[in-house]
């Protein structure tokens, strides 16, 4: 057996996003007073309460039919389809009002397990706050407050013990997220959920003609030709001026905290608009993120002849400093080379993991050296003596030496040419840092100088003491 599927389900603004960080003892939902936030829904593992699980966070049902809400709408009619018991979250403070009435009924035709849970009931005695609720006909309500976390254990174990339990041996913690990670980012509106969708072949991720349409880094597990993945469709990340809303910022971040938890990058740009600046600024984090990086130029089946030039000159010139980076020109609408993305993830995730052997390491950075030497400073020649893996996702090189402080940025960059050609890391930065070796001879010259001077005073010394003596004979 799998773990059980639990869908937190409620109109916007009930708590369930801050219920999903309870259960799951995390800040992967986005938190705020503000109607509307969740619009895909989030998975996580539960990790509150006596058996595991696997909790749903869902999008607020409004009841409005235009614009997003009947998206939104769609995923949450999926996320129950695959729940095995629904916690139907309604608000204590503001008490039964129609719209939950019409989510009731709503809830109903899926017939499975409902609890009926009645949310911000801090301070409020438990019987009055759950009183109206009862004309649901849902079951026994349960008051709880998830910001402050009372009841909340109750609730889940309520929740689960009527649903069958997976087995220790079987279970699959979601957190872990298996197989690949890729993050896929770029600016708002460049199809990001589009091609997620394409790729997994479903519509899982929320798509809508809207710039912004997702809010939250959503993690999508799947597998294809036998290889796991896990994809993150991040937020639109766009320019700091064009950010009115408080809620986007924390998006730009979640969107880059992705990154970071990913073991491949791919940068979506709109081949339409041509690369932008904000483009560049994307590229840049996602470099310093130190991840593979792949990038993928969609729409390119609404280009003509003369745009695709056009586009091909301009990313030809412009990306030169992220040359071991891939472009794929696609159409996530369309599917036009969005098999080729999967290839070219899995080169530079082996790539990113691949291990090489010290004896390796100093043989190629010792024919880098005869090839072309570090420059003279002082009259004095840099010395690199040698070299060992420091680390993984990215290729990190330690290089031991003489005045490596003093090596030039653009001998850096050759070194890293090297051995990126050398152990074939393509698509991958490598990093190569510098480690000043002391000479182990120094400290031995200083002691034998030592000695040789005692050595000599003490020669004085005794034969002063023999005339002394001498005399007194």
């Amino acid at each position: 057996m799998s773990k059980p599927v639990i869908a937190l389900v409620g109109r916007p603004n009930v708590g369930k996003s801050t219920l999903f960080n309870r259960l799951t003892r995390s800040r992967d939902a986005i938190v705020a007073d503000y109607p509307g936030l969740t619009r895909d829904r989030q998975y996580g593992t539960g990790r509150l309460g006596k058996s595991p699980y696997i909790v749903v966070d869902t999008g607020g049902l409004s009841g409005e039919d235009q614009g997003v809400d009947p998206l939104m709408a769609g995923q949450v009619k999926s996320a129950l389809e695959e729940a095995d018991a629904i916690v139907f979250l309604v608000d204590g403070r503001q008490g039964l009002v129609p719209a939950d009435e019409q989510i009731a009924n709503y809830l109903r035709l899926f017939d499975k397990p409902i609890q009926v849970v009645v949310n911000k009931a801090e301070g409020f005695d438990h019987d009055v706050a759950t009183s109206d609720f009862f004309q649901l006909g849902l079951g026994k309500p349960l008051a709880i407050s998830s910001a402050h976390g009372d009841n909340v254990a109750d609730c889940i174990d309520l929740v689960l013990s009527n649903l069958p339990q997976a087995e220790e041996s079987e279970e699959t913690d979601l957190d872990d997220h298996p197989g690949i990670r890729v993050a896929v980012i770029g600016r708002p509106n460049v199809g990001k959920s589009t091609l997620i969708n394409r790729m997994i072949g479903e519509e899982r991720v929320v798509a809508f003609d809207l710039p912004g349409t997702t809010r939250d880094s959503i993690f999508v597990p799947f597998k294809r030709d036998g290889q796991e993945y896990t994809l993150i469709d991040t937020a639109g990340v766009r320019r700091r001026k064009n950010i009115k809303e408080k809620i986007e910022t924390f998006s730009i971040i979640k969107a880059i905290e992705a990154m970071g938890d990913s073991h491949v990058v791919i940068l979506v740009i709109d081949g339409s608009e041509g690369l932008t600046d904000q483009d560049l600024t994307l590229l840049g984090l996602a470099i310093d993120s130190g991840r593979g990086l792949v990038l993928a130029v969609n729409k390119w089946d609404n280009l003509d002849a003369d745009q695709r030039q056009k586009v091909k000159h301009e990313l030809s010139f412009r990306l030169s400093f992220a040359d071991y980076a891939k472009q794929h020109l696609i159409s996530a609408l369309h599917g036009t080379g969005v098999g080729d993305l999967f290839k070219t993830v899995n080169a530079v995730h082996l790539a990113a993991f691949k291990r090489v052997s010290t004896s390796d390491l100093n043989r190629v950075l010792e024919q880098a050296v005869l090839d072309h030497q570090p420059p003279l400073i002082s009259g004095r020649r840099i010395k690199l003596r040698y070299a060992h893996l420091g680390g993984l996702n990215p290729p990190r090189v330690i290089v031991h030496g003489n005045q490596v402080d003093k090596l030039p940025q653009a001998y850096v960059r050759y070194l890293m040419n090297v051995f990126r050609k050398a152990f074939k890391w393509v698509g991958t930065p490598v990093s190569v840092e510098f480690r000043a070796t002391e000479n182990p001879f120094e400290g031995r010259k200083n002691k034998q100088l030592h000695r040789k001077k005692r050595g000599g005073e003490d020669d004085q010394f005794q034969a002063k003491k023999k005339k002394k003596q001498a005399k007194r004979r």
